[in-house]
């Protein structure tokens, strides 16, 4: 199996995102998950996955699991594609879609507290790269 620095394996995410549809994209369909994350009630993580922001009701809290399986088997799927691991790959789609978030939305930063993006200079990890495009 080849290794990939994260560094290396966020610019291959952000480079494979241009032509590949991103986590984000294939969600954002959902009415109930377009609400919750207008509502604040559901936020971007940096290891590429969603999570509940605060004490939220159980049918968000469930929405953010199913929405999780999702992305954690596309995730999968990329991951062997590309030959790096779950973790790797799931973690340079976390520094994506932070990155991606629009004002107002809800993201988690590398400390663990929740914030709202102002629509850039959010808060990731210092081993990401600069957003693309």
């Amino acid at each position: 199996m080849a290794k990939f620095s994260i560094g290396k394996l966020a610019l291959a995410a952000a480079l494979g995102v241009a032509l590949a549809t991103p986590a984000a994209a294939l969600f954002q369909r959902s009415p109930e998950y377009a609400a919750a994350r207008a509502k604040g009630q559901v936020g971007e993580k940096p290891d590429g996955y969603l999570g509940v922001v605060g004490s939220q009701p159980k049918d968000i809290e469930d929405l953010v699991a199913e929405l999780n399986i999702k992305r954690r088997a596309n995730y999968t799927a990329k991951a062997q594609e590309k030959n790096v691991t779950l973790q790797e790959y799931a973690f340079a789609q976390g520094c994506e879609l932070i990155a991606r978030t629009e004002a107002g939305e809800k993201y988690q930063a590398p400390n663990g507290t929740w914030q709202t993006s102002t629509g850039s200079g959010q808060m990731r990890d210092p081993r990401c790269l600069p957003p693309q495009g």
